[in-house]
């Protein structure tokens, strides 16, 4: 499973930070870091909570 990020729609508000901390974060100029682009199927329920969560629809599971 891969996390996709679309950078121009991607507002820094750290929604998918706070749902998945281990996988996300933003940094202090407000872009989002990717800690791990792929991720065990295991994640799925919290991924899938990110990608759901993120009022700008930034990003995206490529399973």
């Amino acid at each position: 499973m891969k996390i996709n990020v679309d950078r121009g729609r991607c507002l820094g508000l750290g929604v998918c930070e706070s749902l998945a901390p281990d996988v996300f974060e933003v940094n202090d100029a407000g872009e989002l870091v990717l800690k791990a682009s792929t991720l065990p199927e295991d994640r799925l329920s919290d991924m899938d909570a990110a990608v759901e969560g993120g009022p700008d629809e930034a990003l995206r599971i490529e399973r």
